[in-house]
């Protein structure tokens, strides 16, 4: 196996796993990356891409694994429960029910507008205004908080009604257009049904496990073929665990981050990054396919 492409795994496991949870969208940054390395964009190595993202899932199931556990111990004692239907659901169940709620509206909207969404909208221009709107959004939600002097402030995980976490899911079928970061859309909608800002973190992060999950299988059904034919097995391993290590690293340095801080340092990256990539457009003939 050429050094060089185990390299360049490496590089997209560890760009993969840095952002995909933080709020400065992940497809953006992996496309410039591989032109910046001299790689194709083929269906394979969109495969890639996505199939990587299980590092990234990983590693938020290993940080939530008590959570993760205790919504699975609350289904099953739930369903053994002979006389459930007279007791109210547990926390773990409703977690669980609000979190394929938030679901259902990416898997729909997904595959009705999947192949235009991909057509249309896959493009650099897009995502360089979509990362610039974002880093607004993030701005100027951080400028109306401070001025109500909300900080920290909102309603539990477990306070988070199936109203809400529809509301949520509908915010998250937004980050199907490239560029504005599924993380972020979460976040945000988390935050709009009254959440605080450690809650709608986490539940960002654990919806990611489902959304994330459903894509992964998906691509590695329709294009697994090709991106082993085209990479082999290495790679994908190498870069798996590297998107796995790094998603670790950002994931606890995001949620550390925000106990003490706003969101306002993703949107100003944001806008750097927008800068960036408008640069490469103009002076370096840079295109997505």
């Amino acid at each position: 196996m050429p050094a060089m492409q185990i390299f360049d795994a490496i590089i997209l496991g560890i760009v993969e796993g840095l952002t995909e949870y933080l709020p400065v969208s992940s497809t953006g940054h992996l496309i410039i990356t591989r032109f910046l390395l001299g790689m194709q964009n083929t269906d394979a190595q969109k495969a890639f891409d996505i199939c990587i993202q299980s590092g990234a899932i990983l590693a938020v199931l290993g940080i939530y694994f008590q959570r993760v556990k205790g919504m699975a111990k609350d289904s099953l004692t739930w369903l053994a429960d002979k006389e459930r239907a007279q007791h109210p659901l547990p926390n773990g169940l409703r977690l669980l029910l609000n979190m394929l709620i938030a679901f259902i509206p990416a898997v729909v909207l997904g595959l009705i507008f999947d192949d235009l969404i991909k057509h249309y909208l896959f493009d650099a221009p897009v995502v360089t205004l979509t990362w610039a709107l974002g880093g607004l959004v993030i701005l100027l939600y951080v400028r109306a908080q401070k001025k109500k002097g909300i900080k920290g402030q909102g309603k539990a995980l477990e306070e988070l009604t199936y109203k809400n976490a529809l509301t949520v899911g509908l915010m998250q079928c937004i980050a199907m257009c490239p560029g504005v970061s599924r993380s972020l859309m979460t976040m945000l909608g988390g935050l709009c049904t009254g959440l605080s800002i450690a809650a709608a973190v986490e539940f960002s992060f654990l919806l990611g496990l489902i959304t994330l999950g459903g894509a992964t299988v998906y691509d590695a059904c329709k294009h697994g073929g090709e991106m082993v034919a085209a990479f082999g097995w290495w790679p994908i391993i190498v870069g798996t665990f590297t998107a796995w290590l790094s998603s670790v690293i950002a994931v606890k340095w995001m949620v550390g981050y925000l106990n003490r801080h706003s969101l306002a340092i993703f949107g100003w990256y944001r806008l750097a990054a927008a800068l960036v990539m408008l640069a490469l457009i103009l002076f370096a003939d840079f295109k997505f396919n």
